[in-house]
């Protein structure tokens, strides 16, 4: 039974997907990112990133947030992310 969890846990994570929200020239947004490649990349999450300035609705959405980390969609954090809290949003 206990073989049967990772193979699960793994199935579950390549349905995840995180988005990174961010703008050129932002170290925020840099550091968020190296927090998202890392967790992503120990748990086998895909990952995908969006330039602000390249979409007005995220513009208006997120301008004063930025870098702004979305899980499935939905908003998980802004300006800083913890690497520690990511970790268990994609683990639950």
């Amino acid at each position: 039974m206990a073989d049967m969890s990772p193979m699960f846990r793994r199935k579950a994570s390549q349905e995840r997907l995180v988005t990174l929200i961010r703008k050129p020239g932002c170290h925020l947004c840099d550091d968020a990112q190296q927090v998202v490649e890392k967790v992503c990349g120990d748990l086998g999450v895909p990952w995908e990133q969006k330039d602000i300035t390249e979409d007005e609705a995220l513009h208006r959405e997120y301008w004063e947030q930025i870098p702004v980390v979305l899980v499935d969609g939905a908003q998980h954090t802004f300006w800083r992310v913890d690497e520690e809290r990511l970790r268990k949003a994609l683990t639950r």
